[in-house]
């Protein structure tokens, strides 16, 4: 856990929301009323939903056909599946987005509340929401992922996480969205949960790692030279990695 904990620590996207967590945590402990654990709460749960829908929507989007916006999504995503172990491609490279997010995500609350309690108590209940319940969500779901990711011992929660991610990586790309961990209830509702009898149908090894891509598809290798990757062994061999 220490080693995931390392890299976690380390991530641009959490440092950019630790000071909006900080002013968060001073509401929670010197403007404390009973409300703010609900918003606690609906942040919480709204972060894991929000991870389902960018995972699937968004980072599993039909890859555009534009090089520019196909070497983004590269980055943000199919990247990672092609270079698993890469701990470059563990997060994107916009450390941004998640603060453009969460600023987003409190102004809309802010708005939706204030007319039904005043600007004095819906920014606040906004601001924990967000800045608290989501960030800290959203912190426990890029440890989540990064324990997934890394060759260390594990124990039974590492095991757990390890097993339910890598079914998405390596044996169906098109199910499991959800990595926090238990959060399997997510894909159960949306659909996408993991089957084995489907996911033996889908497979396909060569093209497994690419997200169901030609790995020799001309995208993926302007993507690849143009972030400093050669081809990975199941590009260059037709054979997912190990």
């Amino acid at each position: 856990m220490i080693p995931a904990l390392r890299i976690v620590m380390h991530m641009g996207t959490l440092h950019r929301l630790f000071p909006f967590w900080l002013v968060g945590l001073g509401l929670l402990l010197f403007a404390f009323s009973p409300w703010m654990l609900l918003a606690l709460a609906y942040g919480v749960f709204s972060q894991f939903v929000l991870e389902y829908l960018i995972h699937r929507f968004i980072y599993h989007r039909r890859p555009p056909t534009e090089q520019s916006p196909f070497n983004a999504l590269y980055r943000a995503h199919i990247g990672h599946h092609e270079f698993p172990a890469d701990e470059e491609f563990f997060t994107g490279d916009d450390n941004w987005f998640p603060l453009r997010v969460a600023a987003v995500s409190f102004v809309l609350h802010t708005a939706l509340l204030w007319p039904l309690t005043g600007w004095a108590v819906a920014w606040p209940l906004a601001w924990v929401a967000t800045f608290v319940g989501s960030a800290s969500a959203f912190g426990f779901y890029e440890y989540c992922h990064t324990l997934a990711h890394l060759n260390v011992k594990k124990g039974w929660f590492g095991r757990r996480v390890t097993r339910s991610h890598m079914a998405h990586h390596y044996q169906d790309h098109a199910a499991t969205y959800h990595v926090t961990f238990g959060m399997n209830w997510i894909d159960r509702l949306f659909g996408t949960a993991h089957d084995p009898d489907t996911a033996r149908q889908r497979y396909d090894r060569r093209t497994m790692m690419s997200l169901g891509m030609d790995p020799e598809d001309l995208r993926l290798i302007t993507a690849r030279k143009a972030y400093g990757r050669t081809p990975p062994r199941h590009a260059a061999r037709g054979t997912p990695r190990p």
